[in-house]
């Protein structure tokens, strides 16, 4: 092809006339073809390369030093130059193994962030924000369950705003037994449970909030808690023996609720028997006189008054030496 391109100028220099442009015509033809034809025989010398381009320089080091061999670059190939030059070409790198920029996507998640269930499960939180369902029963006993496989001996955080088996109007939404099931699931873990109640702690919920470690036990500043008698479910059309089945089953449950309040508040069953008589409310103060909690979360100002030494030891640290009194 370059013996051809340096003919093709001096035959166009030459007089126009029929002889000569004739001859020229079947000249450049052999020429055309003698370069054609010895295109396989030889092969064509590859022009210098510029050194003083890099990415030309770094493209024919990688092409000297790669174990793969290379192709015969087809003559009626459609592709441009350099894409066919490997059997099985790689990439440097695939997109997930590339590592994000720290000033790009910083904090774009890699993956769907999980239910919120999970990632409070992640910091040992159980939360019960629902009436006493058996839905909600089922994931906080699972909860339990599994926070103690993990870590025997870690503690258990347990977040309360629950209107118990009821709902806010006063209807049974669900059985007692759903309650003595996340009770008896609590009383079996190995593990501390801290109860926490925010918003409101109510019958059922009342009981598992005063059910946590001792010591371990709080409330909201503007919660309340509040514990009542049990109620029957609606009756409907059922014969008058099966409503005094489930009244005396309502009784069994309301006796139950009144012996374990007793244990957790330390109280005498009298004493919660009289005041579950009416709904008997709570706020913070009143619930931590009454036993059913141990300290009151106020922006953690209680861990702060905690640290705070009392003035004669500050005094003493300081080296003011206290005057004996007279």
């Amino acid at each position: 092809m370059a013996a051809c391109l340096r003919v093709l100028p001096a035959a166009f220099s030459t007089p126009h006339s029929a002889s000569n442009s004739s001859s020229l015509r079947r000249r450049s033809f052999k020429i055309g073809c003698s370069a054609t034809g010895s295109k396989n025989s030889a092969r064509i010398p590859m022009p210098p390369i510029n050194p003083n381009d890099p990415f030309l320089a770094k493209l024919a080091s990688a092409a000297a030093n790669s174990p793969e061999p290379l192709h015969a670059r087809p003559s009626n190939s459609d592709s441009p130059p350099y894409l066919d030059l490997f059997d099985s070409p790689k990439l440097m790198a695939t997109p997930a193994q590339v590592e994000r920029s720290v000033s790009y996507n910083e904090h774009r998640p890699r993956k769907p962030p999980p239910d919120l269930p999970s990632l409070l499960l992640h910091g040992r939180i159980v939360y019960i924000g629902m009436p006493l369902v058996p839905a909600v029963t089922e994931l906080v006993v699972a909860e339990l369950m599994y926070l103690q496989w993990v870590d025997p001996k870690e503690p258990i955080y347990m977040y309360i705003n629950s209107t118990g088996t009821t709902r806010d109007d006063g209807e049974t939404v669900g059985m007692e037994t759903e309650g003595f099931a996340i009770y008896d699931s609590m009383m079996q873990m190995k593990n501390e449970i801290h109860t926490v109640a925010v918003g409101a702690a109510i019958g059922q919920a009342c009981l598992l909030l005063s059910a946590g470690t001792k010591g371990r036990r709080f409330m909201m500043p503007h919660a309340k808690a509040m514990i009542q008698q049990p109620k029957v479910p609606s009756s409907g059309l059922m014969p008058a023996s099966d409503v005094l089945i489930r009244a005396k089953e309502a009784i069994s449950n309301r006796d139950t609720l009144v012996e374990l309040l007793a244990k957790h508040t330390e109280n005498s069953v009298e004493t919660v028997a009289n005041v579950m008589k009416r709904p008997f409310y709570m706020d913070a103060k009143r619930a931590k006189e009454f036993g059913v909690i141990d300290k009151i979360l106020w922006r953690g100002q209680e861990k702060i008054m905690s640290d705070i030494l009392p003035p004669e030891e500050w005094d003493k640290l300081a080296g003011i030496k206290i005057p004996d009194p007279f």
